[in-house]
């Protein structure tokens, strides 16, 4: 059978999320409970949560660590009107699973190197539709509709009544200027997602070589970084606590300088990059190895 929807995205765990938003707007009355026979949490066995998909207002873990993704527009809203938030773990075979299982309603994964048609997009994704394909146009809720109108007829008599209400007074209409102050922490949130997707683009066990994936993930830190020439940052690596611990401070030092190194070579400054390794010395869930496998960005000022 044709696809139906393709789904761009630049890394892993993002891509799986646009799935799920594909598998929504071809399916806009599923519930959780859909959600999850569709891609059950088999097909993630790594995720170091309980469930693939959880109730937005929910916490998913005690930890530090968020466990899903529940931005605004990240979340998925489902036909009972409840947000569903989708889990940000998602390891290359687990990955490699549920894009197989999107097959089965008719959708496809763009390769990576094609995904910067997508970046910037809804969630850090993008979603093409294919063959003619176009979403169900959403139920109108008729009954909903006369008092609507209804509201609406009384609020015009009542400004035209306000308006041509004779007056003897005289009407100043004075303009108040509104002042507007807006901190600027897009670029920080720009860091925050990055680092996820870094994450998601697993170092091999005991290498510290930069992945492609995890490459592609740095161009876009170096291009935040050329935008904001002020912006300093702190890569802090950190390790499980399986193995030696002597080799694992070594092994995260040299993971945060692989990626420090990786972002001077793309002509950012060294003196606005810091690292540091942390070996096993900060846990986040002494049972769970692959959530304390992890690379911090610490934006410093």
């Amino acid at each position: 059978m044709a696809s139906k929807v393709r789904v761009y995205g630049k890394a892993q765990n993002r891509t799986a999320l646009g799935i799920m938003h594909a598998y929504m707007l071809m399916y806009p009355q599923a519930t959780i409970e859909d959600l999850r026979k569709a891609f059950p949490n088999s097909l993630n066995p790594d995720k170091g949560v309980q469930e693939n998909f959880i109730f937005a207002e929910e916490k998913g873990t005690d930890a530090n660590w968020d466990g899903y993704f529940k931005g605004n527009d990240e979340v998925l809203l489902m036909g009972d009107g409840k947000k569903v938030a989708v889990v940000k773990m998602w390891t290359k075979a687990s990955f490699d699973r549920v894009v197989e299982q999107a097959k089965l309603y008719d959708i496809e994964v763009a390769k990576f190197e094609a995904a910067e048609k997508g970046f910037g997009k809804k969630g850090g994704f993008t979603l093409e539709y294919l063959n003619g394909w176009t979403p169900p146009a959403p139920v109108a809720k008729k009954r909903k509709l006369l008092p609507i109108l209804l509201i609406a007829a009384l609020v015009i008599i009542a400004l035209l009544f306000l308006i041509l209400k004779p007056s003897n007074k005289e009407v100043v209409v004075k303009e108040v200027e509104k002042v507007v102050t807006v901190v600027d922490t897009v670029f920080i949130q720009q860091v925050e997602d990055i680092e996820k997707n870094f994450n998601a683009a697993n170092f091999a066990q005991g290498k510290s070589e930069l992945s492609e994936d995890a490459k592609f993930v740095l161009h876009d830190l170096a291009k935040i970084l050329e935008k904001q020439p002020d912006m300093r940052l702190k890569i802090v690596g950190h390790t499980s606590a399986e193995g030696d611990a002597d080799l694992n401070q070594k092994l995260s030092e040299a993971r945060a300088k692989a990626a420090v190194d990786f972002l001077v070579s793309k002509g950012i400054d060294a003196s606005r990059l810091q690292y540091e390794g942390k070996g096993s010395a900060e846990q986040l869930d002494p049972n769970n190895p692959d959530i304390n496998r992890r690379t911090e960005f610490i934006v410093l000022n």
